[in-house]
Formats: C-alpha cells, structure tokens, sequence
C-alpha cells in the first residue's frame, strides 16, 4: 500500500508533463526554446526558493548545479526544440526510450540489477507510444531527433542521479534547488542566443503562468517526492504517461481523431506501467541498500 501510495502522486508529474505539447504549440509564442525553458524553470524556482528559504551549500551547490542542469536546463531546452521541430508524435516515440537508458545507468551507477520483465516493459512501452501517436507522414528532422534523444538521456541521468544523491532536505527544498540552478544555466544563454521576446499576449502569460506553475514547480516536487522513495526503474515507466495525456488532450481539446491504433497503443502504454512495476515488486529494498553504498 506505501508503494502504491508513492506511484501515484508520482505519476501525476508525467501526466501533466504531457499538456506540454499543446502548451507550447497554442499559446507559447514560436522559436524561443532556450526563453521558453528559462521561463519555465527559473521563476518557479525562484518562488520555491522564497517558501523554503534554504540554499544548498557545500557539495550541495555543485550537486545542484549538476542535477539543475540535466533535469532542467538541458531538457527543458531540448524539450522545446523538439517541440518546435517534430510533430508530437515522432518527439514522443524518441523520448520514450528514456526509460531503458534508465535501467542501464541504473545499472552503472547504482547497481541495481537488469531484469528481464523491466526490458520487456520499457520496449512494449515504446512501441505502445509509436502506435499511440506516431503517423506514417511524421517529418522526421535530424535536428528535432536528436534533441528528442539528448533530453531522453539528460533526463534519464538526471533521474539515476538524483537518486543517488539524496541530500538532507525535503523534496520541496531539493525541488527549489534544481528549479533555480536549471534557470540560472539557462538564463545567459536565453539571453545571448535568442531576439527578446515580442509583447506577451494573454495566451502567452496563460501558458507561461501554467508551464511554470503547475508543469514545473507542483510537478517536479511531485517527481523528486517519488525518485527519494522510489527506486529509478520504478519511476521511469511512468513518463509513457505523458503521450497518453497528450492523445486524450489532443483528441478533447483540438478534436483529433482517436482511431483504433490509437487506442491499442493506449492500452499497450498502460499495460507497460503495470508490467514494470509488477516486475519490479519487492526489489526496492535491494536498491536502496545499493544507493547509499
């Protein structure tokens, strides 16, 4: 009952994160990634900052600043080029191989053992997310690709990472922490490579206001609540959510069409998570032993 009561306040940050799409496409203004995720992150975290008034220090602040820039600067910022780049569908599918990147630095940085019935999971969850959304008319932009691998793998380290360094405060405070950091990497470069941005529209401060409060500072307290007590190949599985909640958005919000190989897709998605987590039962207590070694 603990762990089930753990998933799923985690499991909301995924599906959330899946309005992200829809977000930036309707009401973020066009070809501001790097401005986007600043406004994203940094005002969020800033706000945390104030509610917890803690600052890291010592190993924390390098640890901080590393961990802000996988989970944040670099995937926020990816995130959105691959928004911009690929239709949803393509950028999702490559994303989704997130969760076995996981498994593997796992792995490599904590030990943890590969099970069979975790693969099996993450690549059925893949090919569920391919027939959720993917079309045979998806462009498939080099650029827009790679951007969707590096954030798949950015977050991925940032996931087993943070994990592995657990710091003495609550998830609130690490969550204000990385916000901050991630802002603040992302901030000069925001700055110096994009034009500033044009007069905000209501829509624009709508999505921003959204983008940074409920899809950043509510969901990543969420998220890094379930990565301090959950093990990371139990947490991973559960960003397949996110393409779900950008079909069900995309089919009530934009009136697009929900076809059978969406819906089998759908049903493979979710079958991923509970195999996932059903073959992971019982082994949390092994990674924890092999996280604080």
């Amino acid at each position: 009952m603990t762990r089930t009561l753990d998933l799923l306040p985690t499991a909301i940050a995924p599906a959330i994160w899946g309005s992200t799409y829809l977000v930036t496409t309707e009401f973020l203004p066009d070809g501001y990634p790097l401005t986007d995720a600043t406004l994203r992150a940094l005002p969020a975290g800033l706000l945390l900052l104030l509610a917890v008034r803690r600052l890291p220090r010592g190993i924390w602040l390098a640890r901080a600043l590393a961990l802000g820039a996988l989970n944040i600067s670099i995937f926020q910022w990816v995130l959105f080029v691959a928004a911009y780049r690929l239709p949803g569908g393509v950028a999702a599918t490559v994303g989704a191989v997130q969760p076995l990147v996981v498994i593997l630095l796992a792995r490599l940085l904590l030990g943890s053992p590969v099970r069979a019935l975790s693969v099996v999971a993450a690549v059925a969850g893949v090919a569920g997310v391919a027939l959720l959304i993917l079309t045979p008319r998806a462009d498939l932009d080099p650029l827009g690709v790679a951007a969707a691998l590096a954030g798949a793998v950015s977050m991925a380290g940032g996931t087993v990472l943070s994990r592995r360094w657990q710091p003495p405060v609550s998830p609130l405070t690490f969550t204000a922490w990385q916000l901050t950091a991630g802002g603040l990497l992302l901030l000069p470069a925001a700055l110096w490579l994009e034009p500033p941005l044009p007069n905000p529209s209501v829509a624009n401060v709508f999505g921003f206001l959204y983008l940074g409060l409920i899809g950043a500072a509510l969901t990543y307290a969420l998220w890094f609540r379930g990565v301090a007590r959950l093990e990371p190949s139990a947490i991973a599985p559960l960003l397949f959510l996110s393409p779900v909640t950008a079909v069900v958005l995309g089919w009530t919000l934009l009136g697009q069409r929900l076809g059978p190989a969406q819906l089998a897709g759908m049903l493979v998605v979710l079958g991923s998570v509970w195999l996932a987590q059903r073959g992971l039962s019982g082994g949390g207590a092994r990674l924890r032993e092999a996280s604080r070694s």
